[in-house]
């Protein structure tokens, strides 16, 4: 376990190194929640209905943004399980945006990874499929044998196969890290809050850094 929890340390580290700025970038402030429920089918599905509330500062030039998404996921081993999800996400001043995305998610210990692939079709850009791969990287460590909190850490990346508009950037275009507390409130519902830093890689341009707290709420049934 302790060569394991070496490796993923290192492995996160270096997704969260790749956030760091190597020239100036822009920085915002935002408030981020996440609320979400999720239904037991059986022992191996659950279907979820997973929410968000971005709120930015208007003069950033970002528009506060909010989605509704609904899972199905399907355990097909013990440490592995599919999912497909359909999300409708409204921008304030326009430019909504509906996805599907499919995924597969895998256990390890502490250790967590996540590769999502999404289809993002976006208000405005004539039924044009920007697609994108995301592998998340990340580690849930208990503090303590009954304790009721756990410390979660996550590395992603967002790589653009094909951009929502025509010219649009390719390629690595964001970073996504997450460090923070999950605490067990009961059996059934959990409170996280975390330090979500996400950086947007754009071409010939500064880099756009935010920064945010991140509430979540997930309750079980």
């Amino acid at each position: 376990m302790t060569k394991l929890r070496t490796i993923a340390l290192t492995l996160v580290g270096s997704t969260i190194a790749i956030a760091q700025p190597a020239l100036a970038t822009e920085d915002h402030f935002e408030v981020w929640f996440g609320p979400s429920v999720d239904f037991s089918l059986d022992d191996d599905t659950k279907v979820a209905v997973q929410t968000a509330q971005r709120f930015r500062d208007a003069g950033d030039g970002r528009p506060d943004t909010y989605y509704v998404r609904g899972w199905v996921h399907q355990k097909v081993a013990d440490n592995v399980t599919i999912s497909a999800a359909a999300e409708q996400r409204v921008n304030d001043g326009g430019s909504d945006e509906i996805r599907t995305m499919q995924q597969v998610g895998t256990k390890h210990g502490i250790l967590r990874t996540r590769l999502r692939f999404e289809q993002r079709f976006v208000e405005g850009n004539d039924g044009r499929a920007g697609l994108r791969l995301r592998p998340r990287l990340g580690l849930r460590v208990p503090l303590g044998e009954d304790s009721p909190l756990t410390a979660s850490v996550d590395g992603e990346l967002f790589w653009t196969l094909r951009s929502t508009g025509v010219g649009g950037d390719t390629g690595i275009t964001g970073v996504e890290t997450r460090v923070g507390l999950v605490y067990d409130v009961s059996d059934n519902v959990t409170f996280g809050l975390k330090y979500l830093r996400a950086q947007s890689i754009r071409d010939n341009r500064e880099d756009r850094v935010s920064h945010a707290p991140l509430f979540e709420l997930g309750v079980s049934f």
